[in-house]
């Protein structure tokens, strides 16, 4: 699910109007003044005002220009070697495995279970808690040979009934997981996730302790790497699982959780009863959660954090040119968009509304100002990179700019709309400083092409995750998915009918009756041309407006070793070294 940061204060709301201005500075001659003109041609009202947005914006920028060798007079030094403090971008959602959505949980859990399959520090796979594995001739039936070292972090031996319950646990319907649909692939999987059968009807059993079978409905060759992912991981009890109490804690990867007050740092502890405790050099790893990046910016700076959870946009270009073996930038296998709600509201029953505002951003220009360090424009859910798939795209990515806005404004009249009738819409986002640059930006366009009026809300990330749900909140809703692994059926399975990550309520039955094929085919070109036809029909609906391809970007100290840059953007503490310094 993308990669969502706070910042540092709450608003409840805004209300953006474009303010028409005499000219624009072009944005290949001076990037930082056409986002300030920009943002001057947005008028914005706070519900409850407790700063001007340009106090807010002015900020931010004298904080992207100050010099990065400008350090604050109560700067730390750095902690024994066996710490490392990663800076988290927000207080993670859940711990527990089978509810974990969000990145920052994402993180944690990675560090504190193990799967079956673990990943090496560039995603190769590796055995982790199976310490080999055989698949029949028909692709379809795994058997996986357990470690008899593996243990969970209380010393008991991880049995391989510790993923069957997990598993079951997953996927029943009373514990409406978010990440049931991983698992859709093993054989009974569907009909639990839907109630037509029991949990224990789930075709993975546990011949002994030691020897995992699992079933498939199909062959499915992203199987094993799908196994890295934290739904797939065993719990020692659901009431373990679910507490998040460090007294209570039991876990079976390489750290465990020691302490945690909310708002506050994760104290993490090496685990003494990993199986591969020897090759875990850090002892302790602290996550730090600082709710705005430039404020995670300034504890690095302050050798308060050893590596930081994202970089902002603003100060891209100065950490970049100031700290380049430190400043680490590589692709995302993920994709940022805006969705659109169609269950209630104007965006309901009505296809030209939702292409006119997906054609009337210039998604180019906000790549060049907002975001120029390694992001790609998307004109297609898919992002460059996904294996076995040639990601589709609409048909008017072509269009001048001229074109493009000219047909904008006539989709947007032929949906009932004009000046003197202008569209009035919400936009929901979590708070995040980047992410609210985006938006007012959007809405300034919107506003300039269309004449739309755009109120602005943006939210506590848990409070955001709860407010996604109410479809009565919003009209539009940003949102991005990260891959769970790499394979398109994991990005087009997000919209699919009843799918807990539709949050725009989309739904054709030709749409899911493609993607049903797609997934009981045995043949590796039917099934890419089936995703493709998928995406294409899911673009030409317009349930959700793609607006670029991901890059991850992390601050990290030099002497923090181990790191790889890899499609997932997944940072293993295990992997990591700390240097003396």
């Amino acid at each position: 699910m993308g990669s969502p940061v706070f910042a540092n204060e709450k608003y409840d709301g805004l209300k953006c109007n474009a303010i028409p201005s005499s000219s624009m500075p072009h944005p290949s001659t001076n990037a930082l003044a056409w986002s300030v003109a920009l943002f001057g041609r947005v008028r914005c009202q706070f519900k409850r005002p407790t700063r001007t947005l340009a106090y807010m914006l002015g900020a931010a920028l004298l904080a992207a220009c100050n010099s990065d060798d400008h350090q604050p007079s109560n700067a730390t030094q750095p902690q024994h070697q066996s710490v490392l403090r990663r800076g988290l971008g927000g207080e993670p959602g859940s711990l527990d495995p089978a509810q974990a959505v969000d990145s920052f949980s994402g993180e944690l859990l990675d560090d504190l279970y193990e799967g079956l399959i673990a990943e090496s520090s560039n995603g190769e796979l590796l055995p982790g808690v199976a310490e080999s594995w055989t698949v029949d001739a028909s692709g379809t039936q795994y058997s996986f040979q357990l470690r008899r070292d593996a243990k969970w972090s209380n010393g008991t031996a991880v049995t391989a009934q510790d993923f069957v319950k997990a598993w079951r646990r997953v996927l029943d319907p009373k514990g409406a997981s978010p990440v049931a649909d991983n698992l859709r692939v093993i054989r009974g999987a569907d009909a639990i996730i839907h109630g037509r059968a029991s949990p224990e009807t789930l075709s993975a059993s546990s011949p002994r302790d030691d020897l995992l079978v699992v079933n498939l409905e199909k062959p499915a060759p992203y199987f094993l790497q799908m196994l890295t992912h934290s739904s797939s991981f065993p719990i020692y009890s659901d009431a373990a699982a679910k507490s998040h109490d460090p007294k209570a804690w039991v876990s079976d990867g390489p750290y465990v959780l020691s302490s945690w007050i909310p708002g506050g740092t994760l104290h993490l502890l090496k685990n003494e009863h990993y199986w591969n405790r020897t090759q875990v050099s850090i002892g302790t790893v602290d996550y730090i959660p600082v709710s705005d990046e430039n404020a995670e910016i300034t504890q690095y700076r302050a050798d308060q954090l050893d590596l930081t959870q994202g970089v902002p946009t603003a100060m891209l270009a100065v950490l970049r040119r100031d700290r380049p073996s430190e400043f680490h930038s590589a692709p995302l296998l993920g994709t940022a968009y805006y969705a659109f709600n169609l269950r209630r509201g104007p965006m309901k029953d009505n296809v030209a509304l939702r292409q006119s505002l997906a054609m009337a951003i210039d998604r180019k220009l906000i790549l060049q100002t907002l975001l120029p360090y390694g992001q790609q424009p998307a004109y297609g859910f898919l992002p460059p990179g996904t294996l076995h798939y040639d990601p589709q795209s609409w048909p008017w990515k072509t269009l001048s700019d001229e074109a493009r806005i000219q047909e904008a404004r006539r989709l947007y009249a032929s949906a009932g709309y004009t000046a003197k009738k202008p569209l009035h819409l919400t936009l929901l986002f979590n708070t995040n400083t980047n992410i609210k640059q985006l938006a007012i930006a959007i809405a300034a366009m919107w506003k300039e092409t269309l004449g739309i009026d755009t109120h602005l809300v943006d939210e506590e990330y848990r409070v955001f995750l709860q407010s996604r749900k109410d479809a009565s909140r919003w009209d539009v809703l940003r949102f991005a998915w990260t891959g769970d692994y790499n394979d398109a059926g994991n990005f087009l399975d997000t919209l699919r009918t009843n799918s807990p990550n539709n949050d725009a309520g989309y739904t054709d039955g030709r749409y899911d009756a493609m993607l049903g094929e797609a997934s009981n085919t045995m043949d590796t070109q039917k099934r890419q041309d089936l995703l493709q036809s998928a995406e294409r029909l899911m673009l030409s609906d317009y349930p959700i407006m793609p607006i670029f391809f991901l890059s991850s970007h992390r601050l990290i100290k030099p002497y923090v070793k181990g790191e790889i840059a890899n499609p997932l953007n997944r940072l293993y503490s295990k992997h990591l070294t700390v240097e003396s310094h």
